[in-house]
């Protein structure tokens, strides 16, 4: 109850508001008087941070800051380093992501023929740990009666992946599902790829129609496996929906009923921005296939829907463990993009047949993102976000124009294959020179390490990783080591010393390191023979004795001398610093070791 006189609804016995706090109607500012910058502040604010790191120059103008720290994507996109408002205009797209609340998470399990008992015991135990739907990729003639023994058919959506027998496996799901008196989860897949034959994508389809059910998948991640970029990626999923749609209308289903079937498979990679922008886009786009279809208003609102697969590519199989960190972000950017259902592939993956360990992190991965980081609360939240919107909008009229050319090509297989391949050069030179570093692979090798043994699955077959050059290095070492001779006291030769040692470390070369020396004398007492000498030092190190350090090696019996950091006049044969062809330094070195 409120007493008579408290007009402003004030609780009997409480205390009075602070009115001395409250401020005048109007005058309310979010923003204290230091956080009012403008544009030009920022700029000053950044290219005084550039020109300290000699990335612009002092009569440089502050707007140049735009251009040096825009990233360009393998699609030719630029990616701002700050929204504004400007980044708004000219928009041609629109569009947000339909889901609301969790995803989907979804496990997933390749098996052989005759793995049928071990493998339900696996989907049983990811089905108690939390996952919420299955993904099976199956081989011909599996059965299905022991695979999904105690799998709750009407609870647990089962997604079918079997390219040789499609329409068998599918009438086997629905037959289980009989016997079991039980209809099958919404959000159950029949799974017929788009690239399946066209009798068997109508079977399968129909199949699905008459029972409500999901029928179709247009998997786009083969071409992501390959090396698209995304928008090529875009542009093959929207190029499959498209068939997938003239397949089935041209069988008697409307444009509705045909996309009702469909579910679209995409990648996210550990590249945040882009993968969420990948994603609202991949919406917008398949509403614009849908729209000039005929499509209904419902089914346009009812939109696209979503299951993004992280990476295959951008995983690795040197230090493993962080791919638990790449598909954390995957992840992360799955389901702020919208995604429907989610599937983190293990860290092991990579290795050969996953282990309880690799998937248990897998599916809880998900489960932290949504019941402990809450990122599933929000619907899209990065919608309004001035550089995702513009980024969003670039990526879709990207993958527009490759769908375009897919169409117009008289063989639009070769078409893609030919794009694919030019962008998997382009992002090879990347990885190369270190400017795409990875993880544990590229940069920060683990030394001397033990890799976990998994069982082969081929599930890798015909992925590309992004660091396979550097994969292919270290499958098979150098037998012979370099001297890594540390010039001065170690406070002063270990920035360069660490440099070198990591970069040798990735191309499988192994490091013999001098220690702290303090003349050449010294420097040779710690030499062993070995045929090829890296100097690690401070310049005015080298200015002092590196010179003759390098005859004093070469007379000992080096017979290949390299400096870290930048060429200088030491009379050496090779250097290596930040920027170099790494990949190309390395076969140099490992073609003199031999």
């Amino acid at each position: 109850m409120t007493s008579e006189g408290s007009a402003a609804g004030a609780v009997d016995g409480g205390l009075d508001d602070p009115q001395e706090l409250e401020p005048e109607q109007g005058t309310l500012a979010l923003a204290a008087e230091g956080d009012t910058a403008d544009r030009a502040d920022w700029e000053a604010a950044a290219a005084a941070v550039l020109r300290k790191a000699r990335r612009l120059g002092e009569d440089d103008p502050d707007e140049l800051v735009w251009e040096r720290l825009a990233q360009r994507t393998l699609d030719g996109v630029d990616v701002t380093p700050l929204g504004t408002p400007e980044d708004l205009d000219g928009l041609v797209t629109a569009g947000r992501p339909q889901r609301t609340g969790e995803w989907d998470v979804r496990a997933h399990l390749r098996l052989a023929a005759g793995e049928e008992k071990q493998a339900n015991e696996t989907l049983l135990v990811d089905l108690e740990g939390g996952v919420t739907s299955l993904w099976l990729t199956l081989p011909d003639g599996a059965d299905l009666v022991p695979l999904l023994d105690g799998v709750l058919l009407d609870l647990a959506p089962v997604v079918l992946d079997a390219p040789a027998s499609p329409v068998a496996t599918a009438e086997a799901l629905l037959a289980l599902a009989a016997d079991r008196d039980v209809t099958p989860a919404a959000g159950t897949n029949l799974g017929v790829t788009a690239t399946a034959a066209e009798n068997d994508l109508v079977a399968v389809a129909r199949l699905a129609h008459d029972h409500g059910l999901l029928g179709v998948v247009v998997d786009a991640t083969d071409a992501h496996d390959r090396g698209a970029s995304d928008a090529q990626e875009l542009g093959r999923s929207l190029q499959l929906g498209a068939r997938v749609l003239r397949a089935l209308t041209g069988a008697g289903l409307d444009v509705d009923q045909a996309a009702a079937l469909v579910e679209h498979r995409l990648a996210a990679t550990d590249e945040q921005l882009t993968t969420i922008a990948k994603l609202r886009a991949a919406r917008r786009l398949w509403d614009r296939v849908l729209e000039l279809s005929g499509a209904s208003e419902e089914t346009r609102v009812a939109g696209q829907r979503q299951h993004v697969v992280t990476s295959r590519p951008m995983m690795s199989r040197y230090d493993p463990y962080v791919n638990v960190l790449r598909t954390t972000v995957a992840a992360f950017s799955a389901g702020v993009g919208g995604a429907e259902a989610v599937t983190v592939l293990p860290f092991d993956s990579p290795l050969g047949r996953p282990e309880t360990l690799g998937r248990r992190i897998a599916r809880n991965t998900s489960h932290l993102l949504v019941s402990e980081s809450h990122v599933a609360r929000v619907a899209d939240p990065a919608g309004g976000a001035y550089a995702v919107e513009r980024l969003t909008d670039d990526l879709a009229a990207a993958a527009w124009e490759v769908l375009g050319r897919l169409d117009a090509a008289p063989d639009p297989d070769a078409e893609l294959d030919a794009l694919v391949s030019a962008t998997a050069a382009e992002r090879d030179e990347q990885v190369a020179t270190r400017t795409r570093p990875i993880t544990g692979l590229t940069e920060f090798p683990a030394v001397d390490e033990e890799l976990p043994q998994r069982e082969p699955d081929g599930a890798w077959d015909g992925v590309r990783p992004w660091g396979h050059a550097f994969e292919a290095l270290r499958d098979e070492p150098a037998t012979e080591r370099v001297f890594l001779a540390t010039m001065g006291p170690v406070a002063t030769h270990t920035a360069r010393a660490t440099f070198a040692s990591n970069l040798l470390t990735a191309g499988g070369i192994g490091v013999d390191v001098a220690g702290a020396t303090d003349d050449v004398e010294a420097l040779l007492a710690a030499y062993d023979g070995q045929r090829v000498a890296c100097l690690a030092g401070a310049d005015p190190v080298y200015a002092d004795w590196g010179a003759a350090a390098v005859t004093a090696l070469r007379e000992a019996g080096a017979a290949r001398v390299v400096v870290a950091g930048r060429p200088r006049d030491l009379g050496v044969d090779d250097s290596c610093a930040v920027g170099v062809d790494a990949l190309a330094f390395l076969t140099r070195t490992r073609e003199a070791l031999a």
